[in-house]
């Protein structure tokens, strides 16, 4: 049954991959309101309903594991529903094993660093997933359609060179096959938006009270700059998604389909991980016999000695419950 719902959310993802070594024309070749056939809001609630259900399983095997970790960095213009996304692909993970972490204007301790520190400092420990809400490929992209960011950046004058962005695409590159390398998985997702829906939800965020916090002068400034963040992303998009760390670009004008498609690309990640719970040894295994039996001895008059016994082989797990205990790190590992 799992197998058949891993197939199911991962085979309408795979027109959402960017090929490593295509080259990308964001206008041309990703449509923002595509929804790979499916009609009703309702069907893509079912397929993150699958997908979040899937995600819990994973979390708890990855973080007992404790092998291999998870880095999903999110990419998109404002309102493209990053926040959202977040909170609706990791509503049933256990959050000591889920970190978000958000990147805004550097401060001057990480201007006084290269530019990937600030990026290094936040990443997952093994058994995790964290969550770069905006990420690393800000520095090819806001940084390229407002240059002036780039001088704060204190670089040394020959590093500002016409070449600064093909440098950067292969440092980003070989820094990523580095993580990959050591366990470290990559979902790269591009919430892709159109500008008309962009329009709707900057309205929404001023025509309704609960959404006005929301709201910045500064983000509907940016869209004078539309046209060259399509080509930045195009670009960004045609250099760094590699065969270690592919781009997806997600349809954003439909929330529901959107979120969908993130959960659908973290399930087949996990997935190709396919972290299972440590084997214990003998030893362990006998002194869990003799805690069992000092337990069941302990039980008051007329109450079950031990009234999980017979049920973890039918607890959906292939009757592992028992070999997925460890000792030390629990992050994100306990239901």
């Amino acid at each position: 049954m799992a197998d058949d719902r891993v197939r199911r959310l991962t085979d309408f993802i795979e027109p959402l991959r960017v090929e490593p070594g295509s080259t990308v024309r964001l206008k041309d070749d990703f449509d923002p309101g595509y929804r790979a056939g499916l009609r009703k809001k309702q069907d893509g609630v079912e397929l993150l309903r699958a997908g979040v259900d899937l995600l819990a399983d994973y979390q708890r095997r990855l973080a007992a594991q404790d092998t291999f970790g998870v880095l999903v960095c999110l990419q998109g213009l404002d309102a493209g529903g990053k926040d959202g996304t977040i909170r609706h692909v990791m509503s049933g993970l256990n959050p000591q094993g889920v970190h978000v972490a958000g990147f805004k204007v550097p401060s001057a301790e990480e201007l006084d660093h290269d530019y990937l520190w600030r990026y290094v400092r936040r990443l997952p420990a093994r058994g995790e997933i964290g969550i770069f809400n905006r990420s690393h490929y800000e520095e090819v992209l806001v940084v390229r359609v407002h240059p002036e960011n780039l001088t704060r950046q204190k670089l040394p004058a020959e590093a500002r060179g016409p070449d600064v962005w093909e440098r950067r695409y292969r440092e980003i590159n070989d820094w990523e096959r580095h993580l990959t390398d050591n366990g470290f998985r990559i979902v790269k997702l591009f919430l892709n938006l159109s500008r008309e829906e962009q329009r709707i939800r900057f309205l929404k965020r001023i025509d309704v009270p609960e959404r006005n916090w929301k709201f910045s002068p500064a983000d509907v400034r940016e869209r004078a700059h539309w046209d060259d963040y399509q080509e930045a992303f195009s670009q960004m998009l045609s250099a760094t998604s590699t065969l270690w760390a592919p781009w997806y670009v997600i349809p954003a004008d439909h929330k529901w389909f959107a979120r969908a498609c993130a959960a659908a690309v973290l399930v087949r990640t996990l997935g190709d991980i396919d972290p299972q719970y440590p084997e214990v040894s003998a030893a362990t295994e006998r002194e869990l016999a003799e805690v069992r039996r000092e337990l069941e001895q302990q039980a008051p008059e007329g109450a079950e000695p031990d009234p999980y016994a017979g049920k973890a082989g039918r607890s959906g797990n292939g009757g592992k419950a028992r070999k997925g205990r460890k000792s030390g790190r629990t992050g994100g590992g306990s239901a």
